[in-house]
């Protein structure tokens, strides 16, 4: 199949045609009703001269002939019918209509005006083909005006258009002479009104991707310097498991590295999960019961859990239909109880517990582990921050994953003590809508 490439067109361009083309259609219109108007003004005059000429005769002026003599014929009957007068050899016809009419005399086509008296009838008439070739062109010097008016009209009107475009021109240059770091705001001076919105947009997407070119700078700096120790760490293992100067000596070093590696495989496994998430699309919503999610979450770290002696289980276990991403609610539980299993004591209580109250669905898992003191609560979503005084080895990203899932979904993360096991609560409110 033909791959369809996307059309593009100009803004300049489709505003002078369309504007072009409404003054070409108006030109053309108001020039037609202008011809019009005119030949019938022309006609109306010529009539008015017929009229006036028979009224000259009858008032005993008589017909000068001049420039425009073979356009006119003059006749004069008698009461008797005879012809008392004619201006050339055109023998008009006998009047039958008084008034105006129109006759063909020897070919040729005429105008007739009939004025009749007590002494004598008067014809006075005029070549139609004469009068015609006059009338038109009176009329197209009533046309030519707005004729000639039309290019100057379109020229301005080009002018207009390209002057008010001109801030759209100056802010493409302004762009495209920018360095590929230069995020600093677009300058809205001499911008239109309707305009302005596009510019603010932009800066405003500029200042958001300065910011995450900073963060993804500083994501960079830590994950260099947290992968830093572990690296090193392995090193002196491997150094130590080589030195050992006996089995049990080499199996603690060979027991050590191993679990060095395993922490550094979650850690980059981590910073691998949490750079997919910010440059990954929204995932697709479907319709998902907590119950089922939470059961098979609980599956995946039962191992760990029973790995400490630890009680791993669902607090509530009714269906809660609701609808958004499965991948990503999974990727928080997941983290939330691994940062529950890493930092509960052997033989402690961690569960998990869903509902729906006012605020709309929630997810919770409590343990009974230390908890994190409250003065701590809003630093632990940072990234690679680790609560000072915690035993447990942790790469300090899993609540920053979680909370960079949570925002996705247009969700909350609330910590706090839990009531019930007396460790953290970690609680994700989801947005009342997905239910």
């Amino acid at each position: 199949m033909a791959k369809r490439t996307a059309t593009t067109w100009s803004l300049r361009r489709r505003l002078l045609t369309l504007v072009l083309v409404a003054i070409g259609f108006v030109t053309v219109l108001q020039a037609g009703i202008a011809y019009r108007s005119a030949l019938g003004e022309a006609d109306r005059m010529f009539d008015y001269h017929l009229e006036e000429v028979a009224r000259s005769v009858h008032g005993g002026v008589p017909f000068a002939p001049g420039e425009d003599a073979s356009e006119y014929s003059v006749q004069v009957w008698g009461p008797d019918g005879t012809t008392l007068y004619r201006s050339n050899r055109k023998e008009l016809p006998a009047p039958a209509v008084l008034g105006f009419s129109d006759s063909r005399v020897q070919g040729v086509r005429l105008r007739i005006y009939t004025l009749q008296t007590p002494e004598h009838t008067i014809q006075i008439a005029q070549d139609l083909d004469a009068r015609e070739a006059r009338a038109r062109e009176l009329a197209l010097g009533a046309v030519m005006p707005v004729l000639l008016l039309a290019p100057l009209l379109m020229l301005a009107v080009g002018a207009v258009i390209g002057g008010s475009l001109a801030p759209l021109a100056r802010m493409r240059r302004q762009v495209a002479t920018r360095a590929a770091r230069d995020l600093s705001p677009l300058s809205a001076e001499g911008v239109p009104e309707e305009v302005r919105p596009l510019v603010g947009e932009l800066n405003a997407l500029f200042a958001r991707v300065q910011d995450t070119l900073q963060a993804q700078a500083h994501f960079v700096a830590d994950a260099a310097h947290e992968l830093r120790s572990p690296l090193t760490a392995l090193k002196l293992q491997l150094q130590a498991a080589e030195r050992a100067r006996d089995d049990t000596a080499r199996q603690a070093a060979i027991t050590a590295l191993r679990a060095g590696i395993e922490r550094s495989i979650g850690l980059v496994e981590q910073l691998l999960a949490l750079a997919r998430l910010e440059g990954k699309p929204e995932q697709a919503s479907e319709a998902i019961d907590l119950e089922e999610l939470a059961r098979e979450a609980v599956s995946e770290r039962l191992a760990g859990a029973h790995a400490k002696q630890l009680d791993l289980g669902l607090a509530t276990s009714e269906p809660l239909r609701i609808t958004s991403s499965r991948e990503s609610l999974l990727l928080i539980l997941r983290n939330l109880l691994d940062n529950a299993i890493k930092y509960t004591p052997a033989g402690g209580r961690i569960d998990i517990a869903h509902g729906r109250d006012a605020e709309g669905p929630w997810l919770a898992v409590e343990d009974s582990g230390p908890g994190i003191p409250e003065a701590e609560l809003p630093r632990v979503f940072d990234r690679f921050y680790r609560v000072p005084g915690s035993d447990a080895e942790g790469s300090g990203l899993g609540l920053a994953i979680v909370r960079t899932v949570a925002e996705r979904l247009g969700a909350q993360v609330r910590l706090g003590r839990s009531a019930s096991l007396g460790g953290l609560r970690a609680e994700l409110r989801l947005p009342a809508e997905v239910s």
